[in-house]
């Protein structure tokens, strides 16, 4: 499996230097961080590596294979570090073999993403989404679609929704949402990382959903906001709670998070009632193991994964997110997140 893992990653080259004891014992050893799973933040996480590399020295290799590979990953003690963006639930949790912790990295959004040249500015309720993908609209001129586009020429063209084949955290995040708005997906569907689909046409991760949509005249998926935005592929804006269509942009993204983030960060953000929040946003984890001692890990290893994630939360690393269509942490998230990793220890001694 680990094999497997390491044909299938994506290695991103950065090197930071660790400490040799819990308290206060520098060492100079480079030390190497290897991380797996979600693909949702792929491209924060490819920014923000080779920053930390350039400044700290430490080799930080990351898969991109979905988030429930980045689980599976963690759980099997082949990574220091999981990638989701789906937190586990207490079931999961249980089924890990430590306590388990969650970092949010950042925040950002799932955008419906479109293969329609004819059609450059295109709105879309939940509803409609949800009809989509339980193939009750089947082409782009439906009644539903045109009432939400009024004065917009929509074409007689067949509709392809594209989905995700992997266990995914951009799927539970997107399904979390159509379960929060339509019936008829709660019953049917529901929320997961992998679902059995009524309709459409299957890619592996969020590049794949994002290739197949360039290729495929009148298809439709949903995708991580940067990959739409790189490849220059259209977004639909979205009616949030409140009525308005919203696009993804920081600011909108941003909002989704004004309430109560709980201390150990598990939250969902979908259909925020704020104003002026876009309404398929979240935010993404690395997990790790609360105790670092595991399967004869030294200290320099448990303390290099540490300092990676510390930076991750830092002024400096969340001021990268805006740069590759992500949006920061609320401080509330961040004071939570720094709290958690202070309480992550080694043979049962408390960390730097």
């Amino acid at each position: 499996m680990k094999n497997l893992l390491l044909i299938s990653i994506l290695i991103i080259s950065t090197m930071l230097s660790g400490n040799a004891t819990p308290a206060d014992a520098a060492s100079n050893k480079k030390e190497k961080v290897t991380g797996a799973g979600a693909t949702f933040p792929l491209p924060f996480y490819n920014l923000a590596f080779k920053t930390y590399q350039q400044k700290n020295g430490t080799t930080v290799t990351y898969g991109g294979i979905g988030s429930g590979g980045g689980i599976r990953s963690l759980k099997d003690r082949i990574v220091d570090f999981g990638g989701t963006d789906a937190f586990l639930s207490e079931k999961e949790l249980k089924e890990m073999p430590y306590e388990t912790i969650h970092i949010p990295t950042c925040m950002g959004a799932v955008v419906m993403a479109y293969n329609l040249p004819e059609v450059k500015d295109l709105k879309l309720t939940g509803e409609i989404i949800a009809d989509i993908y339980l193939g009750k609209i089947k082409k782009w001129n439906d009644r539903r679609i045109q009432a939400a586009n009024p004065g917009v020429a929509l074409p007689d063209k067949e509709l392809t929704p594209v989905y995700r084949s992997d266990g995914s955290g951009t799927t539970f995040v997107f399904s979390d949402y159509l379960t929060k708005i339509s019936n008829d997906w709660k019953e049917q569907v529901g929320t997961g990382k992998s679902l059995k689909w009524p309709a459409g046409i299957a890619a592996k991760g969020n590049p794949g959903v994002a290739g197949v949509i360039i290729q495929t005249a009148g298809s439709i998926g949903y995708v991580g906001s940067e990959y739409a935005f790189s490849l220059k592929i259209p977004m639909a804006q979205l009616q949030n709670k409140a009525g308005n269509y919203v696009s993804p942009t920081t600011e909108s993204i941003s909002a989704a998070a004004s309430g109560d983030i709980p201390a150990d960060t598990r939250t969902m953000i979908t259909n925020s009632p704020a104003v002026d929040a876009y309404p398929i946003s979240c935010f993404t984890w690395i997990i790790l193991y609360k105790e670092q001692s595991y399967n004869d890990r030294k200290i320099e290893q448990a303390q290099a994964t540490v300092d990676l994630l510390s930076w991750m939360l830092s002024d400096e690393a969340q001021a990268l997110t805006t740069k590759v269509h992500y949006s920061p942490l609320p401080a509330s998230a961040v004071k939570n997140a720094q709290a958690l990793l202070k309480s992550v220890t080694f043979n049962g001694k408390t960390m730097k």
